[in-house]
């Protein structure tokens, strides 16, 4: 989650919804390898849906809320939806393969498919145009603002929705700029000595990043409210199992607020955290945080026995090159 808003979807958090007037929503969602027996779908002005699954493995609910921009859950992911008036909408996907497999069939559902497409787009031009020289990078970026903007104009969708996205698109474009200045300032440090960090320890008394020389040190930067944080969570636990005994230390930095922080002990007791769990003295201001560039989280971020960064943007937990890349270090 960005400091300012979330992203890596198609960036619409910050769009009202746009219908006034309530009208009936006939859904359902037929998944496979779920992550959960129920599923939610959330709106502005306090909207929430919860839908259980059924004898038959099937999501099914009818409900009334305004025409707009919604988001779907599992527990685990989640992806931007479009309600409107009438609307018969049949979801099919596979949660292992979350973005890719989402597919509406039935009335109404254009407005969703081009969201779950325009999703995916997104999130492939970020693995891939980032990669770029800061030229090649820019002149990509406004052909992908040109051509999202031809595809939406010919598409059969309703008039507020299109409104609604061109301003989606430019807020992806000074996203995408703002975070390829960020990735380029983290490569930078490749290599570098870390920037250092003397945070108060959940077990007691204080962590500094020297106290882990020696070791490869894997730091999660992340807080209790962020969503995708806790998402993170599960996997790296399963890190943290599978890489016991191995010269590898596993990190988690809060940038809770220092108000929050009796919440965040509490959290990390009731979930059982484990690794070195640290509470950073400034939440998003603390110089480790600023130092690093980070504008979002959850950012990960992978330190040599030596205090030297291997990598200012690790890949997640979730993320099956994390392994490679630790396996190739440690064994």
């Amino acid at each position: 989650m960005r400091k300012l808003f979330v992203a890596g979807l198609v960036i619409i958090n910050a769009l009202n919804v746009l219908g006034q007037s309530k009208s009936q929503i006939k859904f359902t969602a037929k998944i496979e390898n779920r992550n959960s027996d129920t599923l939610v779908i959330q709106g502005r002005n306090g909207f929430k849906q919860i839908i259980p699954i059924d004898k038959k493995g099937v999501f099914a609910a009818s409900f009334d809320t305004p025409k707009g921009f919604y988001v779907f859950s599992d527990g685990t992911e989640s992806s931007n939806i479009y309600l409107k008036p009438n609307s018969e909408i049949n979801l099919t996907m596979n949660a292992k393969q979350f973005d890719e497999t989402i597919i509406y069939k039935g009335k109404g559902v254009n407005e969703s498919n081009f969201l779950a497409q325009q999703a995916l787009k997104d999130e492939k031009f970020q693995e891939a145009e980032f990669k770029l020289e800061q030229d090649g990078f820019v002149a990509a970026l406004d052909e992908k603002l040109k051509k999202d903007t031809e595809a939406l104009e010919k598409g059969d969708f309703d008039p507020e929705f299109k409104t609604a996205l061109k301003q989606s698109f430019e807020s992806f474009h000074q996203y995408a700029s703002e975070e390829y200045e960020r990735a380029s300032k983290a490569n930078k440090l490749a290599g570098k000595p870390s920037p250092e960090f003397d945070y108060e320890n959940h077990k007691g008394g204080k962590t500094k990043l020297a106290d882990l020389k020696g070791k490869y040190v894997y730091i999660d930067l992340w807080a209790t409210w962020c969503a995708p944080c806790r998402a993170e969570i599960p996997y790296l636990q399963k890190m943290e199992e599978k890489y016991h005994g191995k010269n590898i230390e596993f990190v988690s930095i809060s940038i809770d607020k220092l108000k929050d922080n009796e919440k965040w002990k509490k959290f990390v007791t009731d979930k059982n955290l484990g690794g070195i769990q640290l509470f950073a003295d400034k939440d998003w201001e603390s110089e480790f945080v600023t130092k690093y560039g980070v504008t979002g989280i959850p950012r990960f971020i992978l330190i040599d026995p030596k205090g030297n960064v291997v990598n200012a943007d690790a890949s997640r937990p979730s993320d099956p090159k994390l392994e490679i890349q630790l396996n190739s270090l440690l064994n």
